[in-house]
């Protein structure tokens, strides 16, 4: 029956891969897949690579770019099975841990939507599988493995650092650490780590570090302690992870603590602190600052083995059976409901005409970039030019998306996120007119004081979804100026925008 649910729900998210058009940060992605930069200032390369794995099989399709988060999903679900095998030698305690995955929208639904997060969880669970391993043999090779592991999780996204706690704990608080300390596997697993990391370090020595502080600017902004904020992480949480699973999941993981930190057990030290320090890390992050929907998504796959890990072992610890059987009807109700409601989630977004979130519909209000690019095709066909400009990634990214090549697609500002970057164009952009795409008000910004292009108007064009307006888009003719691909990084063309449209303020000095 689980092998049934989880081959129904691969084909849920296939057909949800195909169907839905790309968000804005998908294409942003895809773009990336077409460079060969060795890293990038948001993120890593990771999810460039995985979605260029997709795409080479399945070509330049909304399947191809997400393919490989379907893959992701099942991988990482194989792994689970594997690490609650050997946990617990327990068949309902691994259908658990499978099934988990599919009743929680993180992974149900969107796994099919590629993110970094969605690169680095396989590898994440990886390392965990190996660390079980080694707990399990003794066998100090299986730390070049973790290692491994941990340096291609660093090379999808930067959060993968979160783990280390747990890493630490799992090496320092059991009885064996003097043997660990002693040896050169642990010491290996962190060069083999840097080794696999060494992409990312060798293309931010060569800009300066630009990642890190671009990431060291996200991660230290503070707008003031809000309820709001706070709310949002915590109902976040209860949305994607499931209103009934979430609770399940962190009594689990307090069990697990509770077994592990009295007993010194290692795997279950591991399993518990890799959970509990980041949720409480991005707690405290919340109360002055909205937490991004995927950022928390690394770490709840291992929370779920977690707790079909202590589900097989309240037996055996001498729980009584009233205990026991309220436990299992509760994963029981996590399940079936978080099941169907990822199928009814799946069913509003592929078959459904209704809009009931307004413009707040996370899918909706990136959604209708193809009435914006047939308007500014027409724009192109009426004035003869020859390329188009953007002020924000995300119309820069959808307009590479849906042109496909067919025409150059510049943002003219923040060209600190395009470094090494190939040549758009600029045989097709030199000397000819170009169109720019703007979302206002962005396109009144104070940056044309410093652009001495011509702007002539050419109208307007409504990005609707479901009959609601998501969003106005100014289309105007540029004539009489080249875009500088590379200005100097003190330039207000070169800086980017980062968190609620903050400005990094920093210059090169």
């Amino acid at each position: 029956m689980a092998v049934l649910v989880i081959a129904a729900m691969t084909v849920l998210r296939i057909v949800y891969a195909s169907a839905i058009e790309l968000r804005t940060d998908e294409a942003y992605y895809w773009t990336w897949s077409k460079e060969a930069a060795l890293s990038f200032l948001d993120h890593p390369p990771g999810i460039a690579w995985l979605i260029r794995f997709g795409t080479a099989i399945f070509g330049d399709t909304t399947l191809g770019v997400r393919f490989g988060g379907i893959v992701a999903m099942l991988v990482t679900q194989l792994l689970l099975a594997d690490i609650v095998r050997r946990l617990t030698h327990d068949v309902r305690a691994i259908v658990v841990a499978v099934l988990m995955p599919e009743a929680a929208l993180y992974y149900g639904l969107l796994m099919a939507k590629v993110a970094p997060d969605v690169a680095m969880i396989p590898f994440a669970v990886a390392m965990m599988w190996s660390l079980v391993r080694l707990a399990q043999s003794g066998d100090g090779r299986w730390w070049l493995a973790a290692g491994l592991f941990a340096g291609l999780s660093l090379l999808s996204k930067f959060t993968a650092i979160m783990f280390a706690p747990a890493v630490a704990a799992f090496l320092l608080v059991p009885d064996w650490r003097w043997r660990w300390l002693r040896s050169p596997y642990p010491y290996l697993a962190v060069l083999v780590a840097i080794a696999m990391f060494s992409p990312v370090l060798i293309w931010n020595a060569q800009h300066d570090w630009a990642s890190f502080r671009f990431q060291g600017v996200r991660a230290t902004a503070n707008y003031g302690i809000s309820l709001r904020t706070i709310g949002d992480y915590i109902g976040l949480q209860f949305g994607l992870v499931g209103f009934v699973m979430l609770p399940v999941v962190l009594s689990g993981l307090a069990m697990t603590a509770w077994r592990g930190y009295r007993t010194r057990e290692p795997v279950a030290i591991l399993l518990s602190t890799a959970v509990l320090v980041p949720f409480a890390y991005f707690f405290f992050k919340s109360l002055t600052l909205r937490v991004g929907d995927t950022w928390p998504m690394f770490m709840w796959p291992t929370g779920f083995a977690a707790a079909a890990v202590n589900l097989a072992m309240m037996p055996k610890e001498g729980w009584s059976v009233r205990t026991i059987r309220s436990s299992i009807f509760w994963v029981k109700a996590a399940l079936v409901p978080g099941i169907a409601f990822v199928v009814i989630v799946f069913l509003y977004y592929v078959a459904a005409p209704w809009n009931f979130l307004g413009k707040m519909d996370p899918v909706g209000a990136e959604a209708g970039y193809e009435q914006v690019a047939a308007r500014a095709q027409a724009a192109l066909d009426e004035t003869g030019a020859t390329w188009i400009a953007t002020t924000d990634y995300r119309t820069y990214a959808m307009m590479r998306w849906l042109f496909r090549g067919r025409v150059p697609v510049v943002e003219i500002n923040e060209r600190g996120r395009f470094q090494d970057f190939r040549d758009p164009g600029m045989d097709r952009i030199r000397g000819h007119a170009g169109i720019y795409i703007g979302r206002q008000p962005d396109d009144h910004s104070p940056l044309w004081e410093s652009i001495s292009a011509t702007r002539a108007p050419l109208g307007q064009v409504e990005r609707r979804w479901r009959g609601v307006l998501i969003d106005t888009y100014t289309i105007d003719k540029l004539t009489g100026w080249t875009p500088e691909l590379s200005p100097s990084k003190d330039s207000p063309l070169f800086q980017w925008r980062v968190l609620a449209g903050e400005f990094e303020a920093r210059s090169h000095a």
